[in-house]
């Protein structure tokens, strides 16, 4: 992070607690805007979506089991050979003709050679298969956890903005405190000049002026937190923000639907299955190695002499083609050995697929029980604001008729904000339990929140692989050999059907204007 960086970060911290927020402004920052900025520069997003590309390339790196290999071969040699003159006329290779030697008994040779070798995997007994099969599951998984990712950031995005938007709403009911408790100060300190009220008064409205200045640099501070927090998700400083849009539109009507979906769709469970898949196709690519395989080998050469270099009397060419097949037939029981452990971990990723199954369905219960706590908490937070509000303002009228003292009066005030509090909490609550159930459910994705803004492909780059560099056209015959010529056939994944997009998206909130606090 650079210093520049760092110091807009401060200076925002600092700042943003001197903001009250008061009426949104018709150029307001919405969620929107903010979903959509981190949608497309969130760092963990890109990461993982990075992530995701890498692990396209195990599926070209498995497929290349079915493809040629081209490899060329270049050397070149020289050698000196010196004998004694004892050995020099001597028939030393066996011919009956004595050998010669140059001067000195010195001969030296010289010889080059370079050749081209082209091989064929024509059948591997299924062990490319399942490979591909094993490849192409970690790659729809790897989608899943990228919706997940994506599900994670955009909730964290959500209670980032409810967060600061309630903490905006915090600073505003502490400032509106401050300016009532300063009010009844100095009406009590008058009173007490004239001699209708005691210092003790006068101390109470003092005390409880003190401490609502304590809560309002609180306030401040938490501000200046929550806005630190939604600035790394969202790339920027939050300003004014707009009321949050609903989320009805995507919410189900009972908590028996939100099962269903989310057994359907959630990238939690659905990776989880796709990995399954990874391993038991694993398991067939395990069992494979005690099959046999074959391949065709085509080999180029030419060697002779370098010097003099004359390709046609002293370079001769060879050519050779081979068909080899190679049969397994002990291995000191490694292919055992990885048989069972292959076995054991497709039985372990079984085994967690109803863990993460129950995990799921608990974390719909527990969000969807959090939304209903909330939804009756506001209902309920609202008629204690009507009603505190009622109350503070008859016991300042009671308190001009000398019907009300001024502890009174004050704790009237103190209940009436708390019930105000209460009221933004319960907001807030009730609208980041709703984000939860929808991530949980596998909906909180940007094309049900965003869909004006383009979205991401992940499979794009799969298919871009598919033909790229090194394809070859036989390669398709040569895997569906290689995948059913085999006693333990690997079985492909099927990739699994997405919802349709749900709209129309989110919409801005209409502007509620924020009820004054009663003089």
């Amino acid at each position: 992070m650079s210093m520049s960086f760092r110091g807009r970060l401060f200076a925002a911290a600092l700042g943003a607690g001197m903001l009250a927020a008061s009426a949104v402004p018709a150029g307001a920052e919405t969620l929107a805007d903010a979903i959509a900025l981190a949608y497309q520069n969130n760092p963990t997003l890109q990461a993982q979506r990075a992530n995701q590309r890498v692990i396209d390339e195990t599926y070209v790196q498995a497929r290349s089991g079915w493809r040629p290999t081209l490899g060329a071969q270049v050397t070149a040699n020289w050698a000196e050979t010196q004998t004694p003159i004892a050995g020099r006329g001597v028939d030393l290779n066996g011919d009956g003709v004595p050998d010669s030697f140059g001067a000195g008994g010195v001969r030296r040779s010289n010889r080059g050679q370079a050749g081209l070798s082209f091989n064929q995997p024509l059948w591997t007994g299924g062990r490319v298969a399942a490979a591909v099969n094993a490849a192409n599951a970690d790659v729809l998984a790897g989608r899943e956890n990228l919706r997940r990712t994506e599900a994670a950031i955009l909730a964290q995005v959500i209670q980032a903005y409810a967060d600061t938007r309630r903490e905006q709403e915090t600073l505003r009911i502490r400032d509106e405190n401050l300016k009532v408790l300063t009010r009844q100060l100095q009406e009590s300190q008058a009173r007490f000049d004239v001699g209708e009220v005691t210092r003790t008064d006068v101390a109470q409205s003092q005390a409880r002026l003190a401490q609502a200045q304590a809560l309002y640099q609180t306030a401040v501070g938490q501000l200046a937190i929550t806005r630190a927090g939604y600035t790394a998700l969202v790339g920027q400083n939050p300003g004014e923000l707009a009321p949050e849009p609903s989320l009805a539109y995507m919410l189900p009507t009972d908590p028996d639907e939100a099962f269903k979906v989310a057994e359907q769709f959630s990238p939690q469970l659905r990776a989880q299955q796709y990995a399954e898949q990874a391993s038991r196709a694993r398991v067939s690519g395990a069992r494979a190695e005690r099959m046999p395989s074959v391949s065709g080998n085509l080999t180029v050469g030419h060697s002779g002499l370098i010097d003099p270099f004359d390709p046609r009397d002293n370079f001769g060419r060879s050519v050779s083609a081979t068909i080899t097949a190679s049969v397994p037939i002990y291995s000191g029981g490694s292919v055992s050995s990885r048989i069972r452990q292959s076995v054991e971990r497709n039985n372990s990723d079984r085994i967690t697929l109803e863990g993460v199954r129950r995990t799921l369905l608990q974390s719909v219960t527990t969000f969807w029980s959090q939304l209903i706590v909330a939804r009756a908490n506001i209902t309920s937070s609202e008629q204690q604001v009507a009603a505190a509000r009622i109350a503070a303002e008859g016991t300042r009228q009671e308190q001009q008729v000398g019907l009300r003292t001024t502890i009174e009066v004050l704790n009237a005030e103190q209940e009436l904000r708390q019930a105000e509090l209460n009221q933004v909490f319960s907001r807030r609550d009730e609208y980041v339990a709703a984000a939860n159930v929808l991530a949980t459910m596998g909906r909180l994705e940007a094309r049900n929140l965003v869909p004006s803004v383009a979205q991401y492909d992940a499979a794009k780059n799969f298919r871009k692989l598919r033909m790229t560099w090194g394809w070859v056209p036989w390669e398709e015959p040569v895997g569906i050999v290689d995948q059913n010529l085999t006693v333990w056939p690997s079985k492909g994944p099927s990739e699994k059907p997405s919802e349709a997009p749900i709209s129309p998206g989110l919409t801005p909130a209409p502007t509620v204007a924020t009820p004054a606090v009663p003089k």
